[in-house]
């Protein structure tokens, strides 16, 4: 039998999406929503008139890069958190799975482009309340349990995600994974709650990254 040619198209259709959105991913964690678009149908293995006939513009190759990328970070701090009896486990589980969490705070955080084309829509930003939702609740339970220093809030913990990222610069694509690898370790370390300088002001909150709210 041959196959349905409608059903081949959709099928190449929806191929032809997923290898875009894998390509924009890879490179919007390493560079930025700034790359231009002939790049990321370079990398994708299609034709830029077919990068802009699944997405017309920019803003919405970073909008569907978004909406994909903060839904799998939310199902895994939510499968996390359902596994991990302790919320300390929990947080250092979700910390360094860089991969997917690198993303999230590299549109959310580092990227001015990013921000302006995502600021304001309600679907984005439904789902990174419930990503940090998620994150104050493993905080909370790691200070309960004593892991966790007292005097760090989470959005203590996304700044020091961001300021590493924005920092992230390597020879090479292992190198970078490496050397983020470790900074993370060393972020988790000083997250631990044995003695250590007393840090200044107040505990910045996960209100406290929204401009919206000042």
């Amino acid at each position: 039998m041959t196959a349905d040619p409608e059903t081949s198209l959709r099928a190449d259709a929806r191929r032809n999406r997923d290898q875009i959105l894998a390509a924009a991913k890879s490179i919007f964690a390493a560079s930025g929503a700034e790359v231009p678009m002939e790049e990321i149908a370079r990398a994708a293995g299609v034709g830029v008139g077919t990068l802009y006939r699944r997405f017309p513009d920019r803003d919405a190759l970073v909008r569907a890069v978004a909406m994909d990328n903060f839904e799998r970070v939310l199902i895994d701090a939510r499968r996390i958190a359902a596994e991990e009896t302790s919320p300390w486990n929990g947080l250092e589980r979700l910390l360094r799975q860089s991969v997917e969490l690198q993303l999230v705070v590299q549109l959310a955080m580092v990227s001015h482009r990013a921000l302006v084309i995502l600021k304001g829509d309600p679907e984005v930003r439904r789902l990174r309340d419930e990503i940090l939702v998620v994150l104050d609740d493993f905080v909370r339970g790691a200070q309960a349990e004593g892991k966790l220093r007292m005097d760090v809030g989470a959005g203590d913990i996304a700044i020091l995600f961001a300021t590493l990222l924005r920092q992230m610069r390597a020879k090479t694509d292992e190198v970078a994974a490496m050397a983020a690898s470790r900074c993370v370790g060393i972020m988790i370390d000083g997250l631990s709650a044995r003695p250590g300088t007393p840090l200044p002001g107040r505990p910045i909150t996960s209100h406290d990254l929204d401009p919206e709210e000042h």
